[in-house]
Order: C-alpha cells, then structure tokens, then sequence
C-alpha cells in the first residue's frame, strides 16, 4: 500500500503531547520506511491555535480542504475539550471526516469528540481515568473500558490519558507495517513497543488518595519508605498507634484501598524501578520488595501488570537497549 495520509485533529486548549506524541511516532516510522506515512496536523478552519500549555501551533490545513481520502483520523483531547465537544462545527467535521476515514482514533478526552459525533455508540471505548465515570454517565450506550492503554473496536481505536497515544500510535504502525518496524520506532524513541499492564501503572501514591489523618499519613509513608519490612496491618496499626480494626477501616476510608493492597502496588512499583536499573533476580527482588518468597513475589506481580517479572524485564531491554 502506498503512502497512508494522517490527519491529527486539534483545537484551542488541546494537549500538546496528545498531538505530538502521535505524531513524533508517525515521523519516525516514515523516517525508518520512507513512504509509510504522510501527517498533517488540522483544524476545522485552518487556524493557529494554543493548546492548553501555551504553546501555539499552526495547521497544515482545514480539516474539510484534506486532500483525498484519511487513512487515519486521529482526534486529540485536553483541557479544550469540553469547549470543543460543543462546538457543532468541530463535531459535525469530525463526523464528516470519519466517514472518508479507514480508520478513527482518539487520544485521552477525544473520546469525547467521538462520542458526540456518534462514532462511539455500542462500541468499547477507553478514554483518561479521570474521565471514566464521566464518560460513561454521559454516553450510557459506550462500554467504557477503564483499565486499557488503549481499545481496538471495528475500525475505531480510543487511548488512555496523554502518553498512551504514543502506546496507540505505535499499535497503529504494528497493525500497518508489522512488529519490527513499530519496534523500531519505540527503541528510537526509548519507549515500551507494548507497555505491559493497564492503566494501573501510575505509581501507587498517585493512584491512591492521600489520607487526611496524620496517622494514616504516616502509614502511607512509612509503606513508601520502607516497602521491605513488616508491613502486615498490625505492624502498620502499631506504627499509626491505633487499633488494628480501627485503623483498617479508617485506612480503606481515607486512602480508597485496603491497607494489604496500598502495601501490594506500592511493593510492585519499587519491583518495577529495581528491574528496570538492576540485574536482581526474583528471589533478590522478593527479599529487597518484602514480598517473603520468590514465588508470592511473582504472583502479585503478574496480577498487577499481566507479565512475569522476566518478561516485563525482557520488554523493556527488548525496548530500550541501545
């Protein structure tokens, strides 16, 4: 197949790296397959536009003066979406040009834009996190899907927040010209080709809340501090000089997960850096992680990231080496 056309989607307030990240992994395959991909970033005007970090960005073209036939729409997301989901002109272009499109991708919020433009009823769709519940409270018939990096449905594909459209577009060039050359573009540009794990993959502090008691705050720390000593809820009750029942509930409450779990992710996450900057092998991993044995080490980390540590660390050398 000749040169496939790229159209990424933007408006006022949009996420930058929503729209360079796509794009940087688009240049790159054209650069290592001359003739892969022709991209151009468009508004529905062909005006310059800031996105929501200020940087300002000026299209190729209007959306409606794209040349020919899409191969791929890529419709990005960020701060401006709201704005942009009610702006009819916008959604009515989209639409438009989904219609003359192979394929339709959003990147984060976009999944916003698709669904006002009716490209997302009945189907799977990912969008950011925090958007989850929103999404599906506003567009009851979408299956929102809350964990996936990314979602293939048909012809239309959705991403997580912000860097998954790098995940996406990667999965795009995989679908289009194979394995190798998506990973060769990752290892240019010293990403994961596919990322193990879903969107549970932000670190652990971060993906839970921070508890409003000091004492549960100092059992949070101590947990991030010391993620290799007796973190059983008695230890961790005894620390925070409450009851261990009390503590429990009040740890649940304040922090969203049970104290077992908050220990298990932010465990894993430490597991995750030290395959990533170390030789260890389990047993060392096990010990240095405080998850007793080898074997239990293994399990929580397949069940958090889909992978067994040796292949999360055969991904990322696969990926990053030079």
């Amino acid at each position: 197949m000749g040169c496939r056309q790229i159209a990424i989607v933007g408006f006022e307030g949009a996420q930058s790296l929503d729209i360079s990240g796509p794009l940087e992994v688009f240049e790159t395959a054209e650069r290592l397959s001359p003739g892969s991909y022709a991209h151009s970033v468009v508004t529905v005007d062909g005006a310059p536009f800031a996105t929501a970090s200020g940087l300002a960005i000026s299209p190729a073209r209007a959306l409606d003066d794209f040349a020919g036939r899409i191969d791929t729409l890529v419709v990005v997301g960020g701060g401006g979406v709201v704005e942009a989901a009610a702006d009819e002109a916008l959604v009515a272009a989209i639409g438009a040009a989904a219609a003359r499109s192979r394929r339709v991708a959003s990147v984060c919020t976009a999944a916003f834009l698709l669904a006002e433009a009716g490209l997302l009823e009945g189907r799977r769709a990912a969008t950011h996190w925090s958007a989850v519940e929103r999404l599906a409270e506003r567009h009851p018939t979408i299956d929102v899907d809350p964990d996936s990096i990314f979602v293939r449905d048909g012809n239309v594909w959705t991403s997580a927040g912000v860097t998954a459209g790098i995940d996406l577009a990667l999965a795009l060039v995989e679908d289009d010209h194979g394995r190798e050359i998506a990973l060769q573009v990752a290892r240019w540009l010293v990403v994961f080709a596919k990322r193990p794990g879903g969107q549970a993959q932000f670190s652990a502090p971060l993906a839970a809340q921070l508890a409003e008691r000091p004492p549960i705050r100092a059992a949070q720390e101590l947990v991030r501090a010391r993620p290799e000593t007796d973190l059983t809820v008695e230890a961790l009750a005894e620390h925070a000089h409450m009851s261990v029942r009390g503590f429990a509930r009040a740890f649940r409450r304040e922090v969203g997960v049970t104290p077992a779990a908050y220990v298990e992710a932010v465990r894993i996450e430490r597991a995750v850096e030290l395959i990533q900057t170390t030789a260890a092998g389990s047993e060392q991993l096990a010990t240095a992680c405080g998850f007793g044995t080898p074997e239990t080490f293994r399990r929580a980390f397949r069940r958090r990231l889909g992978v067994s540590p040796g292949e999360y660390r055969a991904r990322f050398r696969g990926v990053h080496a030079a």
